[in-house]
């Protein structure tokens, strides 16, 4: 199963990263979104998981979406929520696959049987960190996680 995996868009999907997410069987976005029309076009491509980054959280049009979510990923246990700092200290029994935005920074980070990813910002550029996002493949056994960089 191919999955999208995007955050930080501030209300900006670049042309670039529509391209690379056409093909995703879902797609994930993990907060501070920006503006309904981003989930809008994301939706046109696969269904979604969403959460509110902290610059979501007033946005009367993101007062339905949630903090966190729980789902099952192709057999894999996800906890989605934007801030690295929100992740509970004693993540849930079975939780293999943590995914957070926020700080801007890529991250692929495995920690035991766990792995931690954070696709850094495809929206604005910030100071000079880059904009990307990730693809991931993920069987029952196996997930595999790129980094695409959305900018030269």
């Amino acid at each position: 199963m191919k999955v999208g995996v995007i955050s930080d868009t501030h209300g900006l999907l670049r042309p670039e990263a529509l391209a690379a997410l056409r093909g995703c069987e879902r797609i994930i976005h993990a907060g501070d979104i920006g503006k309904p029309e981003v989930l809008e076009q994301l939706a046109s491509i696969a269904p979604l998981h969403v959460v509110r980054g902290n610059n979501d959280q007033t946005a009367p049009w993101a007062a339905h979406i949630a903090d966190h979510l729980s789902f099952d990923l192709n057999g894999w246990r996800t906890l989605l929520v934007h801030d690295l700092a929100d992740v509970p200290a004693a993540l849930e029994a079975g939780t293999r696959l943590v995914i957070t935005g926020h700080s801007h920074q890529p991250r692929i980070e495995w920690r035991d049987e766990r792995l931690f990813l954070n696709p850094g910002s495809a929206g604005p550029r910030r100071f000079k960190l880059p904009v990307t996002l990730v693809l991931l493949e993920v069987e029952k056994g196996s997930i595999e996680p790129r980094l695409v960089s959305l900018l030269e």
